[in-house]
């Protein structure tokens, strides 16, 4: 389970927080308390967690109903955004138009001279399949992390190519997917579910 942290006082202000290390405002620790009560109920084998304050101040939401620790993956932060860092998107859009409009589109380009997209899923995600070596068969594994560092995951984990990444629609705030091994990760792996904020429901039927 990929799980996006609470909301920030940067994203109210649609700032661009990159590896800025912003923390939860208060309705970001309230989604972080009611998530963590719904996914306490999944009884998480092992939760890892981006070591910005965001992500960890969620992550702990769940850690105290549930009794484990957080481990701390700084592979796991949110791209580094270079000098987009803490601009709002009408500053980018108007100082870095083609840039920034490229990034938007999908372009695999640095952002803000920083990190392309395809430099955050290379550490994203062994940072998740070392996660995933210590889980049991049939457990459960949840990821606490930032939106593009998700979509970055997502995208790589089901094998589609860097033009299709932008099929899967982005993590609301303190909401989560859920991935699912083919054959225990040997086989690749399946979405789920994606961009939510409820529990998954067993498949019934055809569909199974």
């Amino acid at each position: 389970m990929l799980w996006r942290h609470g909301q920030t006082a940067w994203n109210l202000e649609d700032r661009f927080q990159g590896s800025t290390d912003v923390e939860l405002d208060d309705v970001g620790q309230a989604q972080a308390e009611r998530a963590a009560r719904l996914l306490a109920s999944l009884e998480p084998n092992v939760i890892v967690s981006s070591d910005l304050r965001r992500a960890q101040d969620t992550a702990e939401a769940l850690a105290r109903l549930v009794g484990l620790p957080v481990r701390l993956d700084p592979r796991l932060r949110e791209t580094f955004g270079g000098s987009w860092q803490g601009r709002t998107a009408a500053e980018l859009a108007e100082r870095d138009r083609e840039a920034y409009a490229a990034w938007r589109s999908g372009v695999d380009v640095p952002a803000g001279g920083g990190e392309r997209r395809t430099e955050v899923a290379a550490r994203v995600c062994p940072a998740i399949m070392d996660a995933v070596a210590d889980v049991p068969a049939g457990g459960t594994l949840v990821v606490v992390t930032h939106g593009g560092s998700a979509r970055a995951a997502i995208g790589t984990l089901l094998d589609l190519p860097l033009d299709r990444w932008a099929v899967v629609g982005g993590l609301a705030n303190c909401s989560w997917s859920v991935l699912e091994a083919i054959g225990y990760g040997a086989g690749g792996w399946r979405l789920v579910e994606h961009n939510a904020g409820s529990l998954p429901e067993p498949v019934m039927g055809d569909e199974e």
